[in-house]
């Protein structure tokens, strides 16, 4: 992983079982560090924050792959970009729910997600804006 002049944060927003991590492993991985709050124990978001921060303050650019389904849960991550003057792209999993159930049903690597987290996902649900600070939005189909 090398540090850029102007680092880059990736904000991830897609339901459980969108395919948001294996889309890091297939094309992200190897320019970004991977910051997930399912790699932390305890998911503590405080301690996301210091590890976005450690990286960033490094000249590291970051994806972070959380859900982040609501403007409050992406403004978190946005005000640390910034902080850094960190370029901010979003990339966007359409919420499917019929695809994130059969991608859950497959999962092999791990327990699958109980329904009542796909259906938390959709109810908080609100769409990426550029308005909210976002340099580029892009949708991963």
């Amino acid at each position: 992983m090398g540090t850029v002049e102007r680092a880059e944060v990736i904000v991830m927003v897609g339901m459980q079982a969108s395919g948001k991590t294996t889309h890091y492993a297939d094309h992200l991985s190897s320019t970004h560090v991977h910051v997930s709050r399912d790699l932390i124990p305890g998911g503590d978001r405080g301690r996301q924050a210091k590890l976005i921060r450690e990286f960033l303050g490094r000249g590291v650019s970051v994806c972070v792959d959380n859900t982040h389904p609501s403007r409050v849960r992406r403004a978190e991550v946005i005000a640390i970009a910034d902080e850094f003057g960190a370029r901010k792209v979003c990339l966007l999993f359409e919420p499917d729910l019929d695809a994130s159930k059969r991608r859950n049903a497959l999962r092999t690597d791990k327990d699958p997600i109980p329904m009542v987290g796909l259906y938390q996902f959709l109810r908080t649900y609100e769409e990426p804006t550029l308005d909210e600070g976002f340099d580029e939005i892009r949708r991963v189909l």
